[in-house]
């Protein structure tokens, strides 16, 4: 059976850019068709009925036609607005690193129904003032699951004995998780792994965000589970995201930068 020219579908804005002197492409990921590409003619207007709606940071509803090239954007209302994870720029910088990893972890037009509902979740947890480098990783961690590259924190991934809490490990992206002290591993392999980062890497795969957001956890341990998550998402999606080196100069500013407008990040 032909599919429909026109649809209606729940979607958010991944990415965008402008073409020529009025239109904008957007990519956008939906629950059934997945990452699309689409068009909105005419939107950067001050005329236009669809630019104020087709904002990042918000689930929207939107009605397409099928194009040859790119679906058009004919109608769009919006669902849920999430603004007020625009109000802290390390949160907004933080929903375009989860979107961009979204966008680079899809192929078009596949069903996208758990990714989908996986950054919707995320970004609520934005909007509700979770601290975002714990959004971050617990985005990654599931992120990873549902790519099916779940990381080993239980056993050696060379060996499979399980890990004493008495030993050393080494965090190994190359080969899925950790490795125990009886195997060396690839030369370019990390150094170590404490055992209370390898703690809260489990608990990050077996917690609900509520008791995540409840741990007390050193900035030391912080910072070493984040360089080990980073590092395993580079791996699995074989980049590094382009959106992390905005996030790490906003957490790095001055005072001033804590704050901005609800237009960051858009062009």
């Amino acid at each position: 059976m032909p599919r429909p020219r026109l649809y209606v579908t729940d979607a958010i804005v991944l990415s965008r850019f402008d073409l020529g002197e009025a239109d904008r492409v957007l990519t956008l990921i939906t629950p059934r068709d997945g990452k699309l590409k689409a068009i909105a003619k005419g939107v950067r207007r001050p005329t236009s009925r669809l630019g104020g709606s087709l904002e990042p940071f918000a689930e929207l509803r939107v009605a397409l036609a099928r194009g040859r090239t790119f679906d058009v954007v004919t109608q769009v209302s919006v669902g849920h607005a999430w603004l007020r994870l625009r109000d802290s720029l390390e949160s907004a910088a933080t929903a375009w690193y989860l979107a961009e990893l979204a966008d680079r972890s899809l192929e078009e037009r596949h069903e996208a129904e758990p990714l989908y509902g996986l950054l919707r979740r995320a970004y609520e947890l934005l909007d509700a003032g979770r601290v975002p480098g714990r959004v971050a990783r617990w985005y990654e961690m599931h992120l990873a699951d549902e790519l099916g590259v779940r990381p080993e924190v239980d056993r050696c991934v060379e060996c499979d004995r399980m890990l004493e809490p008495t030993e050393t490990f080494r965090w190994v992206p190359p080969l899925g998780g950790v490795l125990c002290e009886r195997h060396p591993g690839p030369p370019v392999s990390r150094a170590g792994l404490s055992i209370e980062a390898l703690k809260v890497l489990k608990a990050y795969q077996r917690l609900d965000v509520e008791a995540l957001a409840g741990l007390r956890l050193p900035a030391g341990v912080e910072r070493e589970v984040e360089a080990a998550m980073r590092e395993f998402i580079r791996i699995a999606l074989e980049r590094d995201p382009r959106s992390l080196a905005f996030l790490d100069e906003v957490r790095a500013g001055a005072p001033g930068m804590v704050r901005t407008s609800r237009t960051v990040g858009g062009e």
